[in-house]
């Protein structure tokens, strides 16, 4: 039976999810969309409850994909495009939207080749820069990215939109400061760490071995904590008035820049 009415318990629930309050107390999260959905699947992520609504599919493939997790267990409820609407956080919905449990991941779940490339994101406050840093990571192929004493909640809707799904597709782990700095020094990571103030151009520093890249919030950069840490420090040339970029394009450069030196096409 289709869900016509905004009163249903499972649809109130979704609309409260957009809440970290929410999110936080039920550590369940809303994946929106056609390739977040489907890079969700091919992660192995379980689906609790998926809601679809034909009339607003914009390709073929749907269905295929519905099954897929219906398969899987999820429960699959039909809404009207009213319904749908009102639990949707987009401009332009494609009618597929998802309750799944939330993953929480250790640095002892960290898995990596050697050498290894990590990112340290500290203390990032909009969700946009965060998911286009794990969207970087993925492009990149970095091992992990660090969220280090989190302002974002990492399973918030605009990330999971900004990453297009790549948060289910980087390892994604949440620890103290202290604690990360103690386990890349373990494992033998360089860290780098960006700043106007450096007097090395980026593209001077050696990046061929294990390295973690620490980035730090839009507003101030690095915390002294990392920036008196951090085995190099670089910059990224600035001919412009502004002193610094973007926190998401700075991460983007400095990965690709490790890329480039490590010979990978």
């Amino acid at each position: 039976m289709e869900i016509t009415s905004g009163h249903n318990p499972r649809v109130k629930q979704a609309v409260r999810l957009r809440e970290r309050r929410e999110r936080n107390k039920s550590d369940l999260f809303l994946i929106e969309g056609y390739r977040e959905l489907l890079r969700a699947s091919e992660g192995g992520w379980d689906i609790e409850t998926l809601f679809i609504s034909p009339s607003l599919f914009l390709g073929v493939n749907e269905q295929h994909l519905i099954d897929r997790m219906a398969t899987k267990g999820a429960h699959v409820l039909t809404c009207s495009t009213h319904v749908f609407k009102k639990m949707s956080y987009r401009d332009r919905p494609d009618g597929l939207l998802a309750i799944a449990p939330q993953k929480h991941l250790s640095l002892e779940n960290i898995c990596y080749r050697v050498p290894a490339l990590f990112i340290v994101a500290e203390s990032i406050e909009k969700p946009g820069n965060l998911g286009t840093i794990l969207r970087s990571a993925d492009g990149v192929g970095v091992d992990a990215v660090i969220v280090c004493d989190r302002c974002t909640d990492i399973h918030n809707p605009n990330v999971v939109r900004a990453s297009v799904g790549t948060l289910f597709t980087v390892p994604v782990i949440e620890a103290k400061g202290e604690q990360t700095l103690q386990w890349l020094k373990e494992h033998q990571a360089t860290i780098l760490a960006a700043t106007p103030e450096a007097e090395n151009v980026y593209t001077a520093a050696d990046m061929t071995g294990s390295l973690a890249i620490a980035v730090g919030t839009e507003q101030i950069g690095l915390s002294p904590f990392w920036m008196e840490q951090a085995d190099l420090r670089v910059r990224i040339p600035m001919r412009g008035a502004a002193d610094s970029l973007n926190v998401a394009t700075a991460t983007t450069l400095l990965l690709y820049e490790a890329l480039r030196q490590r010979g990978v096409s």
